[in-house]
């Protein structure tokens, strides 16, 4: 299989980072979606990443229906539970998150390309403050859990991690480290990870 994406994408680096963890043998393609020649928008009808490419050429779109169907294909290890309907709720509600975060810094960052004098300065307050909301809700919701769903590695880790890997990278003036210490921890032992390193490599 094929996964589509390229390295500054939170959405793509969060499959990347379960299909590494699994161990699912892949092939990591760079493939801009704007750049001429890309082939995002001839394999996916949305013309997004990730994109993932099976092989008998069936697409499979949005990164949580990637996860979803990655995490099926072996138990090394089990990344959403499949077994405790509460449990794969936490993990999902962890991603949903993560991605909800992402989508705010997301919004953020098209609104600051934008030339100055037709961006909206509501709208950047509003996603700034929905992302201080949600890493303080994180905090609060880790406590002093080694992993966000307890003592388990999960698919939240790996949104969480790359939700922070990317507001290091557009908004550094937010010093989200210091006003979270659990998280910062927490972000050390994934980073530790040798899934997250050779993603992180990537960059």
């Amino acid at each position: 299989m094929k996964l589509l994406g390229t390295p500054t994408s939170p959405y793509v680096r969060k499959v990347r980072l379960m299909l590494l963890e699994k161990n699912i043998a892949h092939e990591y393609l760079i493939d801009p979606p704007r750049e001429p020649g890309s082939l995002v928008a001839r394999v996916n009808p949305l013309g997004r990443i990730p994109a993932l490419v099976l092989d008998d050429d069936t697409c499979v779109f949005d990164s949580p229906v990637i996860a979803e169907y990655v995490d099926s294909l072996n138990d090394s290890p089990i990344l959403i539970p499949r077994d405790n309907a509460l449990a794969r709720m936490r993990v999902k509600r962890w991603e949903g998150l993560a991605d909800g975060i992402m989508d705010s810094a997301l919004a953020v960052r098209n609104e600051r390309l934008r030339p100055e004098e037709k961006q909206e300065p509501a709208n950047i307050t509003l996603h700034n403050n929905a992302i201080s909301r949600a890493l303080q809700f994180a905090e609060g919701e880790l406590g002093n859990n080694p992993w966000v769903n307890g003592d388990r590695l999960s698919l939240g880790d790996f949104a969480l991690f790359s939700t922070l890997v990317y507001l290091d990278l557009r908004q550094p003036e937010r010093d989200w480290r210091s006003a979270h210490p659990k998280l910062l921890d927490w972000f050390g032992r994934v980073a530790a990870r040798p899934s997250a390193q050779t993603s992180l490599a990537e960059q």
